[in-house]
């Protein structure tokens, strides 16, 4: 009996994560170094992504609240740098800078002042709103090619494993668990590492392209109320 119990301990010691991790082969290291770097920048990513984003969020409602409560785009612009991070602010630059060249141009003021190229306003607010969008989606990419690749690394290192049991099964010509379970749990690790890495990155990928979009949906619909807005004061 205490022979049993003391074989039981040592299996359980040897089925530790963290031992198969330093007894496993040069090659299932590498893959799970590999593993950890992609799943280490996406953990950066998502919090970053995420802090990121609630800023814009909570800098976009302040800053509609006071563009719908101004009665000059001069008193917007004054509180466009404490607002940066929204992609409204962009929109609203870009759009506030094309509209004084053409006020300026004809030496207007802003009181009485008439916008002779409306065009050009709505492609400046075109080219903002993509500039906007395309930092709002910046590294989400890596969170993607992190959901799609980490997978098939941790299986190549489960294919490894497998392959180093059965040849550890020709070497010793048995087949007891003693000499299986070194390759099979090595092979299970990789496996574990490559959904542990791809789960989060996959998931956080899809919330964030989710809150991206309804943030375009905003700029998109700002862009609309900023033209009505000079188009109904300014032509």
């Amino acid at each position: 009996m205490q022979e049993i119990n003391s074989t039981a301990i040592e299996t359980s010691s040897r089925l530790n994560p963290f031992a198969l991790v330093l007894d496993a082969g040069p090659v299932s290291i590498v893959v799970l170094l590999i593993l950890f770097a992609f799943s280490l920048v996406s953990w950066a990513i998502i919090f970053s992504k995420w802090t990121t984003l609630r800023k814009a969020d909570s800098h976009t409602v302040a800053f509609l609240e006071i563009f719908r409560r101004s009665k000059k785009f001069s008193e917007v612009h004054a509180v466009c740098n404490q607002l940066r991070t929204s992609p409204l602010v962009g929109l609203f630059l870009s759009g506030y800078n094309e509209l004084n060249y053409q006020l300026k141009s004809k030496g207007d003021s802003e009181t009485d002042a008439r916008v002779h190229n409306l065009e050009s306003v709505a492609r400046s607010l075109v080219r903002a709103s993509n500039a906007e969008g395309l930092k709002l989606e910046s590294r989400l990419t890596f969170l993607a090619t992190t959901g799609s690749a980490t997978p098939f690394i941790g299986l190549f290192g489960t294919v490894w494993g497998i392959m180093n049991a059965f040849q550890n099964i020709g070497a010793v010509q048995s087949a007891n668990i003693s000499v299986v379970a070194p390759g099979v749990s090595e092979a299970l690790v990789a496996t574990a590492a490559g959904l542990a890495a791809a789960i989060p990155a996959v998931i956080f990928y899809n919330f964030f392209l989710s809150w991206v979009k309804r943030l375009s949906t905003q700029m998109d619909d700002f862009a609309l109320e900023y033209i009505n807005i000079i188009e109904r004061n300014f032509t």
